[in-house]
């Protein structure tokens, strides 16, 4: 049989080529995109910032700065620690960001893979970014990474960042955190208890007690019980997968600048999945229940949800949150107010201990104002603790939870003298600033409780303020009442049944992982009081 072949205009004939050629488009337009993304970008925002006297570390490709901060944080770990009442914390703590303000000053350009970021670290223009007067920058996420931690508030931008923060704010309104406290102070009661059955168990007068894993359980219990109340047990079951998946996100954190990274099928990122899953679902269990009932409660998850149904019903606040919304912000309910307020109140504890003449007045206040371990501390009294108030602000200072926060320009914006791009990220390195001599004094790095006896207004004394441990202008942490009323009664209650001191075993190495940690735990040796 005669075999036909095809003419040669004919579609049959040209399909290979039209094929070929289609590939070869599409293969010439990734690598333009590539190209630009990779290198062309890059060196143009570099140029632009160079050409207005920035200077910083040379661009890589690809890597950015990553080999060189590997290099400096392994450098910075495999000094010796710092000695006990070294509060010079900035080299250990955030060493890329000290080398390059060290070798470019305090406005330098460091890379996060292509992407250029220049510190921003004077006082005044961390003000002007934060309070985002002008519209100009956005807060910066990590995509994927972060909706898998927590999708709240504090990541969102425009008009749905409004509406969550005015469905939110209600719940932290101080006659609603009032009525919480006795929650705080059962918590409180059960870690005290814990710890003098500890002692007694043990047969001797003192013992030691690694207090990061003590107050990360605290903090755990308190927002498990503040958020979901009777949920409290399912709330616990949440914190446990919240504190594996920070763990498992610090893993992958230096490899999110490459593109679809945490889309692969690694074993961690299988494992994250699979633990955002489940806590999205005990959370839209414990959402469904409390939508159902008749009313609401009183704790976090309630207020919120009483306060959501105010605005779905339509009183020109331009609506409510989805259930998703509602999942993402109990999320961040546990990344924010159990890590930061853990954290503060282990380098309290660590501090106190070495500066015992700054515990035992602390102690002296908590005893005259609120009582022995017989009287539950309440609103009235807290309110009242000046010292504990001023010693709680100095640890924020010297040992800042969240050591930096970033921002990046989506338009062309003036800042100090410099016209930055858009596309450039700005960070605002806040443990610097607070360790800064020209903002504190030559005293900076010195734990001295008094600077905030007037407030924190007046803490810099006539230099400009500098204290950024809630951040700044409308995003101002909206926990914080919350989280300074948990610290200061957890502290009153460990304060006047405990005195305490560093161990032999302890070992002086914050670290940040994000935030501010104590790299080989925070072991303290405790003597119940009579």
């Amino acid at each position: 049989m005669a075999t036909s072949v095809p003419a040669a205009g004919s579609w049959e004939a040209q399909a290979p080529l039209l094929l070929r050629a289609a590939v070869l488009a599409v293969a010439w337009c990734a690598a333009r995109a590539l190209a630009e993304w990779a290198w062309l970008r890059p060196r143009r925002l570099g140029r632009a910032l160079r050409a207005q006297g920035l200077r910083g570390t040379a661009y890589r490709p690809l890597a950015g700065d990553a080999p060189l901060a590997d290099r400096l944080a392994r450098e910075a770990r495999s000094r010796p620690p710092l000695p006990p009442g070294c509060h010079a914390v900035v080299p250990r703590a955030l060493p890329l960001f000290h080398h390059a303000m060290s070798e470019h000053g305090k406005t330098s350009v460091t890379w996060s893979g292509p992407v250029p970021k220049v510190t921003i670290a004077e006082p005044e223009l961390v003000r002007q970014v934060l309070s985002n007067k002008f519209g100009h920058f956005e807060k910066v996420g990590f995509g994927q990474l972060q909706r898998l931690l927590h999708s709240g508030v504090s990541t969102h931008e425009g008009d749905k960042w409004a509406r969550h923060r005015r469905i939110i704010k209600p719940a932290f309104h101080l006659d609603k955190l009032k009525r919480m406290l006795p929650v705080f102070a059962s918590c409180c009661t059960d870690l005290v208890s814990r710890w003098e059955g500890l002692a007694a168990g043990g047969g001797e007068p003192s013992h030691e007690v690694d207090v990061w894993p003590e107050m990360q359980r605290l903090t755990g219990d308190v927002i498990s019980r503040a958020a979901f109340g009777s949920s409290y047990l399912e709330g616990r079951r949440i914190f446990e997968l919240q504190e594996e998946q920070v763990k498992l996100a610090m893993l992958v954190a230096n490899k999110i600048h490459i593109p679809g990274y945490i889309m692969l099928p690694t074993r961690i990122n299988r494992r994250m999945k699979r633990i955002a899953r489940e806590i999205e679902g005990i959370l839209r269990g414990i959402i469904a229940k409390r939508e159902g009932a008749m009313r609401a409660g009183d704790d976090l998850l309630g207020l919120l949800l009483e306060s959501n149904m105010e605005h779905s019903r339509g009183d020109g606040s331009g609506g409510g949150m989805s259930t998703e919304d509602v999942i993402g912000e109990c999320k961040l309910f546990y990344f924010a107010g159990m890590e930061t307020t853990s954290v503060l109140l282990t380098w309290t504890m660590i501090v106190l201990s070495m500066h015992p003449e700054w515990q035992d007045r602390a102690r002296e206040e908590v005893l005259r104002v609120i009582g022995g371990a017989g009287t539950t501390p309440d609103y009235d009294g807290l309110s009242r603790l000046k010292i504990v108030t001023m010693v709680l602000y100095e640890v924020l200072r010297l040992y800042s939870p969240l050591p930096a926060v970033h921002r990046r320009t989506y338009k062309p914006m003036e800042l100090g003298g410099v016209r930055y791009p858009a596309g450039v990220v700005l960070v605002l390195p806040l443990l610097c600033i607070h360790h800064d001599r020209d903002a504190w004094g030559p005293d900076a790095d010195e734990f001295r409780p008094e600077r905030f006896a007037e407030g924190v207004a007046r803490a810099s004394g006539d230099r400009q303020p500098a204290f950024f441990s809630f951040g700044g202008g409308p995003r101002t942490c909206v926990g914080q009442s919350f989280a300074l009323l948990e610290a200061k009664m957890g502290l009153a209650m460990i304060l006047r049944s405990f005195a305490f001191e560093l161990s032999p075993s302890y070992s002086h190495a914050p670290i940040s992982v994000p935030l501010l940690k104590p790299e080989h735990g925070a072991q303290v040796t405790l003597r119940k009081l009579p």
